[in-house]
Formats: structure tokens, sequence, C-alpha cells
């Protein structure tokens, strides 16, 4: 999963990065690098299988973020193109939002504002594009049957309303798919709170606006937890309930993450390897397959199936095979979080 952090200057991007990676990017109003840091998924499925197994490979489920510095202020007069490059490649976006004063800009924090913005940035640089294709749909004949559908999204976009509340019908779907549009990614918004703020949390306007805009927001001391993140396990308890924190960002981070795109881990194992494969919810076992090797979905025969709890509670294999827990699902079976698979094949 590849996760774009994105902003304003001066939102606290970059320290964020840092908090959530481990790293140490240069920070600063004027950090101009594009930074990218990965992060393994903490699955303690993995860890018990790798135990029992005495793996000689345990692989984890990773989140690459990549940081790209933002527009210089809300005043800015769009985004560059560096910046509309990154967020292209990137699969869903954080928002990492200011809320706390600073002297490198002159104005205050405001939450709403800048989400508002950060929105309308995304927007333009997309209305950009259909107003081109619009321009050559009116020039090409064989292209006349995608008019209806990019009017329409054109009067969305100039509604002020992003591409992820726009309904496609399923005949439609394909003919947005070359065009990654920015605002069409699932979004994420991160609070980047000052020290004496972080058990107060955002503002209550914010907390009412976010959620009328369909969208989910988590909250962050980003310079105090970076701090503590530096720490050996115990310090890092005593100064998160200091700051009123039940848990490090990371892990909190992380849940919002997959419950933003809708992903859940499906699990291997052996003595070679247990390793946690992460796919879309709904998912078929033979896309699933193909996660691991293309050539497994190319053949697919049928998966054999075990579910995590059921293999813990039974202990083996075997077990499961003798208590009818290990089932053989075709290609159309729809692989639920937890599941352990093999798969037969044949190309």
């Amino acid at each position: 999963m590849k996760v774009g952090l994105v902003g304003f200057a001066s939102a606290g991007k970059t320290t964020v990065f840092n908090t959530l990676t481990g790293l140490s990017a240069e920070v600063g109003g004027y950090a101009k690098n594009t930074n990218i840091g990965v992060i393994q998924v903490p699955d303690p499925r993995v860890e018990k299988l790798s135990q029992i197994f005495n793996s000689k490979k345990k692989t984890l489920a990773r989140i690459e973020f990549v940081d790209v510095a933002g527009p210089e202020s809300k005043e800015a007069s769009g985004l560059d193109q560096k910046l509309i490059n990154a967020i292209r490649e990137v699969e869903a976006l954080v928002l990492v939002l200011r809320a706390f004063e600073t002297p490198m800009l002159a104005s205050g924090p405001d939450l709403v504002r800048d989400l508002e913005n950060f929105e309308a940035e995304l927007a333009i640089s997309d209305l950009v594009q259909v107003e081109n294709r619009l321009e050559r749909i009116m020039k090409e004949k064989a292209l006349e049957r995608e008019k209806d559908v990019f009017t329409r999204t054109k009067a969305h976009l100039e509604a002020s309303k992003p591409l992820r509340t726009f309904a496609l019908r399923t005949d439609e779907i394909a003919l947005f798919a070359n065009f990654r549009f920015l605002s069409q990614k699932p979004l994420l918004l991160l609070v980047n709170l000052p020290e004496d703020q972080i058990a107060k949390g955002a503002s209550a306007e914010f907390k009412t606006a976010a959620p009328a805009r369909g969208l989910q927001f988590i909250e962050m001391g980003a310079n105090a937890e970076m701090e503590i993140a530096q720490l050996d396990a115990e310090n890092q308890k005593e100064f998160l309930a200091h700051l009123g924190i039940t848990e490090p960002a990371r892990n909190r981070f992380i849940r919002s993450a997959y419950e933003l795109l809708d992903l859940i881990s499906f699990l291997t194992m052996g003595e070679d390897e247990s390793r946690a494969w992460t796919i879309k919810r709904g998912m078929s076992a033979q896309k699933a397959g193909g996660r691991i090797h293309t050539d497994i979905e190319r053949g697919f025969i049928r998966a054999e199936v075990i579910s995590y709890a059921d293999f813990i509670a039974l202990g083996s294999e075997a077990k499961c095979r003798e208590a009818g827990k290990l089932r053989l699902e075709g290609k159309e079976y729809i692989v639920q979080d937890g599941d352990i698979m093999s798969f037969r094949f044949n190309v």
C-alpha cells in the first residue's frame, strides 16, 4: 500500500513522516525533498504462525509513505507538477492539517479553511484534465460515448465536490481508469496538534465539518510523538499516558488507513516463510492468488482455506483437515480476513 502525505507547507508533514516511519528526514518550512519510507504493519497472526513453523522468514504487510513538499501557503496558485505527479502514483492520501501556531506563516491555524482550500486545489487539477478531455471528445467522433460521463464530471467538480463522491455506472468505471484523478483518491485527515492541545483535540467546528464531508480523521501531536517513538517501550508508555494518549500514533494510523482503503490480509505459512498478503475486501480467491504470483491467477484450480482461528484452536493443518475445517474453494470464493491459504494451479 502506497500512501501520500500531503498538505500545505509548515503543516508538519515531514515530522509526521518521521513519526510514522522512524526515519530522520530533514524538517522545516523550506524542506523541498521527496521523502520515502516504509513501515511494517504489526500482525500477531504472522508472529504466531512463524513461531509454530519456526519459519526461516517472516514477512509482514507494508505501508509505503511518500512525503512531498506542499504549496507554500493557502494562497498558492495551484499544485506544482512535481506534487501532482507524486499524488497520482499513490493509492490514498493523508492530508496533514496544522493546528498549531508557527512564525513561518502570518495566518493562524484554521483546520476547516485548510481542508477546504486543499480539496479545492485537488479539484482544480482534476477539472483541467476533464476540460481537456471534453475538448478532445468534441473533436473526435469515436469518443462520443464519453461525452455524458465527462460532462457530468465537470459539473460535479464545478460544484466544489471531490470525485470520490461522484457516482459512476458500472460501464463508466473503465473510462476513468487511466486518468488517476486526484480528488477521486481515498482521503484521510491527520490533525497535527501542539502538545498542550493533544488531550483536548481538534476544534468543534472541524469535528463537525470533516464527517459532513464523509471524511475520517485522526489526531496526533507529531513533535511529541516523534520524540516518544525514540524511547524504549516502558518509557513510551509513561510519556503517552502523561499526554493522555492510549497508544502510539503509528498503530492508530495503520488501523485508520486499513479501514479507509477497506483492506484485509490473508496468510500463508510454512517452514520457509510465514506471511501476510494485503488485499481489498471482497477480492476473489483467484485474484488473491495473483498477489503471490501471476501464474497462480492464470492457472488457478482451487484454494485450500483454513481460518486462522480454527488453525490456532486445533493446532495443525492435519487436525483441521480431520475436523472438516480445511475447505477447498473455487476461484469465485471471497477471501476473508485471516484466511490461511494455499493454492493449486497449473500453467
